[in-house]
């Protein structure tokens, strides 16, 4: 799934529209538009304001990673779990501290 995708999702389940978005985040309804439709990819600080507004991240609509605590702890372990095996002792233990309450990084 494409940006314009995500946000196309995000806008109808917000019920918002896109000019409505324009507004928001202070940028014609054109842009929005070409955005949508993949013509054009917002500056990173544009994609901070769209992504506030659409009440998710930046790395979702980039990225597809998810926002919600259920799917970003599916998503870190399916990422753990794919390069466990070219991580050093130290990361792995690093991890587990984290997990284990020792740090919030």
């Amino acid at each position: 799934m494409a940006i314009g995708e995500r946000m196309r999702n995000l806008l109808e389940k917000k019920n918002m529209s896109q000019k409505e978005l324009a507004t928001t985040v202070g940028c014609t309804e054109a842009a929005i538009s070409h955005y949508i439709k993949g013509d054009r990819v917002p500056r990173a600080s544009v994609m901070a304001k769209i992504a506030e507004a659409l009440d998710t991240t930046s790395d979702y609509l980039m990225e597809g990673i998810p926002c919600d605590a259920h799917t970003e702890v599916s998503y870190a372990t399916k990422l753990i779990a794919r390069n466990s095996c070219n991580m050093t002792l130290e990361e792995k233990r690093r991890i587990l501290d984290i997990l284990m309450g020792g740090h919030n990084e």
